[in-house]
């Protein structure tokens, strides 16, 4: 598709891998894709820190109308999610956890709110804190104005997410307690890089341009300490309580850059299949544990064994590439007649 950076394309891909292989193990049990497997709750942490940038930038380049804004968000984000959510409360047999917050709190995207694992639709977690994100953010930017109260305020919250986990801490949690796991308060600042990232290109330009020109350097470091942190989140220390979701999202900031850097091998190189996986990213989010759930156990395969494994993922592809066709696309060319943006953000990419 024209207008298309390869190496964002990439990372949103490698995303919503991660998180498919790291579900298939919640639903089925098992540890079947191995230590990818067991990582793979950080493709939503990768999905922060992209949502921000691409938010960050979209709001920074120009002062779009907060109403053509929302409109253009409440477009995107929500007939996916009401259609699966539909499902949820259709086929609480079926789908159903341990329990299932009120419709109104889904309907708001505040379920994240006092969640527990096990519970119904646990997945839509993080969309939670994005939208919480998407309302805030406008405003924030609208308030604060000039580039140094925006970084000002973006180091005030990452500090107080961190306060908000060491208090955590202090009360015997860990990173991956669901009372700081699922908490907005705990995870928000995960999009922060990126809206630096975004603050950086449109108004430190000459600085952007200076750390972008050593893109194979940001792409190793990025993988380098991501693979640090990752491999020491199960040690529930405090630093790991305290920074660890904070660390890991700027790990992915650098990859970030890495992919919008022209000399690095993250945007020279163009991975098959790629752009695909990234356009149908949120609706293979939203409809594959469920879907999972369902063919997985009404699959007459051994589903730890390669078949079972195939069939069951691709349904899970398969189900977000349908909602994306029969869903997500039609809204979208809504959103374009209704909230048009102007020449110059058509040439922007958008999520």
């Amino acid at each position: 598709m024209k207008g298309r950076i390869h190496g964002l394309d990439t990372l949103r891909a490698a995303a919503i891998v991660l998180v498919l292989m790291y579900h298939y193990g919640v639903v089925a049990g098992g540890r079947d894709f191995g230590e990818a497997g067991r990582i793979g709750w950080a493709g939503v942490d990768l999905f922060f820190v992209l949502s921000g940038y691409l938010i960050g930038n979209q709001l920074l380049v120009q002062r779009m109308p907060l109403s053509t804004f929302f409109g253009r968000r409440l477009l995107r984000t929500v007939p996916n999610y009401y259609v699966v959510l539909a499902a949820y409360f259709l086929l609480p047999s079926t789908l159903g956890g341990s329990a299932t917050a009120p419709l109104w709190r889904f309907l708001t995207f505040t379920q994240n709110i006092g969640l527990q694992y096990g519970q119904t639709f646990t997945h839509s977690w993080s969309l939670c804190i994005e939208e919480q994100f998407y309302l805030i953010l406008p405003l924030a930017l609208l308030l604060l104005r000039r580039p140094r109260w925006i970084w000002a305020g973006m180091a005030l919250a990452v500090a107080g997410a961190t306060a908000f986990r060491i208090n955590g801490w202090s009360h015997g949690m860990q990173p991956f307690s669901q009372e700081l796991y699922y908490s907005t308060f705990a995870r928000f600042d995960e999009l922060l890089p990126g809206v630096a990232i975004a603050l950086l290109k449109n108004h430190h330009a000459a600085l952007y341009e200076r750390i972008l020109r050593h893109g194979n350097l940001l792409l190793v470091a990025g993988l380098a300490m991501a693979g640090i942190l990752l491999a020491h989140f199960d040690d529930e220390s405090f630093f790991m309580t305290a920074f660890g979701f904070t660390l890991l999202a700027l790990s992915f900031s650098l990859l970030l850059m890495a992919a919008l850097s022209p000399s690095s091998l993250l945007t020279r190189v163009r991975v098959p299949g790629a752009e695909s996986l990234a356009l149908w990213s949120y609706a293979i989010y939203l409809a594959h544990k469920p879907l999972f759930k369902v063919v997985g156990e009404g699959l007459p395969l051994d589903r730890h064994a390669a078949p079972g494994i195939a069939v069951v993922m691709l349904a899970g592809v398969g189900g977000g590439w349908l909602l994306y066709q029969l869903i997500e696309q039609p809204f979208m060319r809504l959103r374009a007649a209704w909230f048009p943006l102007t020449p110059y953000y058509g040439t922007a990419r958008t999520t």
